[in-house]
């Protein structure tokens, strides 16, 4: 069995696409669902996300709905986006971070059209979940994704969805044939070309 980590956060609608084709991975693969704040990770590299470039904000929402309709996957922005995705990671890490529950909770944000900010909503999850709501608020949960996401900013991780493979990183919606690729054959990233661009030197730094 060869074990692969996913880095996700639920706010990210690619990461929600991105779930959709896990299932192409090997059968050999086992996935390990592993929740960070993506929030965590852009201040730590000094990033902005997607949404917070209102031009790019229009594409990244266009491009997931279309992208969505390209592959068949049920899909519906929440009524607001972004949004605090605290609460539900929390919730993921509670309930084990298994395949279902990260499924769940997925299918409720990105199918639904509903306000992730909903109380009611929020409660019936966790019931439906056998998470008990109070226990996110626990210590050894909020401390399970604070380190989760230090550990992952730590091996490179800038973004969601990013598969981690033998200490190698796919990022992004699209990088699972990529990632398939270098299941197959690690060695598309020992090429003569592919050691040059890791070695490539910057030319010009944007100031400021």
């Amino acid at each position: 069995m060869r074990r692969v980590a996913w880095y996700f956060d639920f706010v990210s609608p690619f990461a929600y696409l991105a779930l959709a084709r896990l299932g192409e991975l090997p059968r050999e693969v086992e996935i390990t669902y592993r929740p960070v704040l993506f929030a965590g990770l852009l201040a730590r590299f000094g990033q902005k996300g997607p949404a917070e470039i209102p031009a790019k904000r229009r594409w990244t929402y266009r491009w997931c709905q279309w992208q969505a309709q390209q592959l068949g996957v049920p899909f519906r922005f929440p009524a607001a986006h972004p949004f605090n995705p605290l609460q539900h990671l929390r919730l993921a890490v509670a309930a084990g971070a298994g395949a279902e529950a990260v499924r769940r909770i997925f299918a409720e944000l990105w199918t639904t059209g509903a306000d992730p900010a909903d109380t009611q909503r929020f409660a019936a999850l966790c019931r439906e979940l056998g998470a008990d709501e109070a226990r996110l608020a626990a210590p050894e949960v909020k401390d399970a994704l604070r380190r989760d996401t230090e550990q992952a900013a730590a091996a490179g991780v800038f973004g969601v969805p990013t598969l981690a493979i033998d200490g190698e990183l796919f990022w992004g919606a699209d990088a699972l044939d990529f990632a398939k690729a270098f299941l197959a054959d690690p060695g598309v990233l020992a090429s003569e070309e592919m050691r040059r661009v890791d070695a490539l030197p910057v030319g010009a730094q944007r100031r400021g």
